[in-house]
């Protein structure tokens, strides 16, 4: 199996709601999962209506109140934060972004996906997470 299948299958199960995939291909097998702890932020979008506005309820909830939107982990993987070690990190808190930017890169299973600002704006908040795993629905940025 081509390393293309194996990523489109990973982002499959990133978006989707099932948490185990399994696919046989001439004699090579491929088993994706993730655990069930994304569920409650994906029933919070759901009941919120957007993401945004259920990135505020969580945050009322806890007592801090930010508002904007929020990147998440959209898959699992090792979490990079510069195209290369030593460089400089693709943005920091206070960076301006336009829509489409690299916000981070996700190594998942020797594929490089990048991470891509869904709107402009302002970086409010960006996970302390650097060169570890991070798992799907890990709160990576917040864009105001």
């Amino acid at each position: 199996m081509d390393l293309t299948k194996i990523e489109t299958l990973i982002n499959f199960v990133g978006r989707s709601s099932i948490t185990e995939l399994t696919v046989t291909e001439n004699g090579t097998t491929v088993r994706i999962f993730r655990d069930g702890s994304s569920a409650s932020s994906s029933s919070a979008a759901e009941a919120g209506g957007t993401r945004e506005q259920a990135a505020q309820t969580t945050n009322a909830a806890t007592g801090v109140s930010h508002s904007g939107t929020v990147v998440d982990a959209p898959i699992f993987g090792v979490l990079h934060v510069a195209s290369a070690p030593g460089d400089p990190p693709f943005v920091a808190v206070g960076d301006q972004v336009v829509e489409g930017q690299t916000l981070f890169i996700i190594e998942a299973m020797k594929v490089f996906n990048r991470i891509a600002a869904p709107r402009a704006g302002k970086i409010t908040r960006l996970t302390d997470v650097k060169g570890a795993e991070v798992e799907v629905g890990d709160m990576l940025a917040e864009i105001a």
